[in-house]
């Protein structure tokens, strides 16, 4: 038997070294490009005050000039295994990339908000298709005895990127002006498109299945995916089901949803193949990238909101404050690639999923005076956690996949982490608004006039002002009532950071249910 399995060791092993360096080359340019594409989706987020005057736009307007990139993203992503098939990685990439750099431009050249949206809207969906491609690249290109410096590159990138977005476009913003939030993709996106159009020789296109392309299932894909984003980000603001846009964007999404799933299971090349979830590790590792996607996209959301709502902080000054995420992710990464060498992956998540909890946890703590210096323990966790995580999550999703199936596994399973933070954004509004109502109405049941402390107060107050010469006693009543809305969502922020405690606490304890992945057929054998 020891003689036997002698022979087959020593070719897996020279197999698995060659990695030309072009397609090394040309895989970092691909990450770069999915760079791009992610921090696009934040980079606006910090700025939208200094776009919204640039563009003379109204409150509800303004809120669309991310709505319309997420929408479009997120039906390119899914569609991108099913074009990188027919056209190849390189055309798909290369003309993504060259693609997102147009809108880019064009952004930064609009001069209403109509324009903007339009050009957001491009972006995003241009943007999406290359996002999976790099993931599918990291499987196919790499033999897995690279996957432990591989995996954390794109893991720091999926996290990374729209975690440092409001840092980077505040200063962007202060520094220069909004168009540069956009101008600066030029450059860099010309060159991502030159170089990847060179030198991915990943795989060939299959021109002769456009003859199957399913434009039906197109459709459905397009209305069930946009019109569920559009009902879980505009959903809270409008009162949901009470407001008739949501309401139809509720039936868009059941029908467009049953169209394409009935489609995606009966004809023989639907638009997105969804065999994937049968591999139970693929199935469990995108309920994890959906939770993930809560919580990158949940906090990169959550944290500038208090600080800017409770503290009064500015972008320039929020952008540093979350600077602190960014950097450990960064350090982070090679520590990740180290540990997946040596470590069970299920352990892995579960140390991920801990941190996570406990940085959430320590929020739940927060008063209304905390600020960076309070900030930095939570940030640390939560920087840290997320690339002990994902870097796992990657691998068990996507690692024991057959190679043919892993263009179209990656673009579900990017989906999920976009789909995860619409609901956890959704998620975090809708409680934010009813616990501010609920914790407003307790707080107001306290301030009457048989209450000591309220009573007391409010003299202190009316003496003040009257010194002042202004009406003491008017002032007073809305000084307080003020304070009690404050409190009021000072505590709907801890509710959320409870809710998110109890949702990480729970994936360690589903992590469990995982087999241990078997590492995958090694990628040179495909080519």
């Amino acid at each position: 038997m020891a003689a036997t399995a002698q022979p087959t060791a020593i070719p897996l092993a020279v197999k698995e070294e060659p990695v030309p360096v072009r397609r090394v080359i040309a895989f970092f340019a691909m990450v770069f490009g999915m760079f791009m594409s992610i921090l696009d989706i934040q980079i606006v987020s910090a700025s939208l005050a200094e776009i919204q005057a640039g563009l003379s736009a109204s409150n509800d307007e303004i809120a669309w000039v991310q709505t319309s990139y997420l929408i479009a993203e997120v039906i390119m992503i899914p569609l991108s295994g099913t074009l990188a098939r027919i056209l190849s990685t390189r055309v798909l990439f290369a003309v993504s990339a060259a693609g997102f750099t147009a809108a880019s431009a064009l952004a930064a050249t609009a001069t209403n908000i109509d324009q903007m949206i339009i050009y957001r809207a491009i972006q995003g969906f241009i943007g999406g298709g290359m996002i999976p491609s790099v993931f599918a690249a990291a499987f196919t290109v790499f033999p897995p005895s690279k996957r432990p410096v591989v995996s954390p590159i794109i893991g720091l990138v999926a996290t990374l990127a729209p975690t440092i977005g409001p840092t980077v476009g505040g200063y962007i913003s202060h520094a220069m002006s909004w168009h540069w939030l956009f101008l600066i993709n030029v450059p860099a996106g010309i060159l991502v498109a030159i170089t990847t159009w060179s030198l991915i020789d990943f795989d060939k296109p299959e021109m002769s299945l456009m003859k199957k392309f399913d434009w039906i299932g197109l459709a459905a894909l397009a209305v069930f995916l946009g019109s569920l984003e559009y009902v879980l980000e505009e959903g809270n603001a409008k009162g949901w089901l009470d407001d008739g846009h949501i309401a139809l964007g509720t039936v868009a999404t059941l029908l467009g949803g049953l169209i394409f799933f009935h489609r995606a299971f009966t004809i023989p090349f639907p638009i997105v193949d969804l065999r994937a979830f049968a591999n139970r590790n693929f199935a469990f590792g995108s309920m994890f990238s959906f939770v993930m996607g809560i919580g990158i996209y949940g906090l990169t959301y959550i944290y500038p909101l208090y600080l800017g709502r409770i503290r009064g902080f500015d972008s320039l000054m929020i952008g540093e404050t979350m600077f602190v995420s960014g950097l450990t992710m960064f350090l982070m990464a090679p520590v990740a690639g180290i540990m997946s060498r040596k470590l069970d992956p299920r352990v892995m998540m579960m140390i991920g999923f801990a941190g996570f909890s406990l940085g959430t946890w320590t929020m739940s703590k927060m008063t209304a005076e905390w600020g960076f210096d309070e900030l930095i323990i939570p940030q640390i966790l939560r920087g840290a956690s997320m690339m002990i995580a994902m870097v796992p999550i990657n691998n068990v999703a996507l690692g024991t996949l057959p190679l043919d199936r892993i263009r179209s596994a990656s673009g579900l399973y990017n989906l999920t982490r976009n789909l995860g933070g619409a609901v956890g954004l959704a998620l975090i509004n809708t409680v934010l608004t009813r616990q501010t109502h609920v914790h407003y109405a307790q707080l107001a049941e306290h301030v009457h006039p048989g209450n000591p402390e309220a009573t007391e107060m409010i003299a202190n107050l009316t003496a003040k002002y009257n010194a002042s010469g202004f009406d003491g006693a008017a002032i007073a009543i809305k000084k307080i009532y003020g304070m009690a809305q404050q409190q009021a969502y000072m505590l709907s922020f801890i509710d959320v950071f409870v809710l998110l405690t109890g949702l990480f606490a729970s994936l360690v304890l589903l992590t469990l249910l995982l087999t241990k992945p078997k590492p995958a057929t090694p990628a040179m054998d495909s080519h």
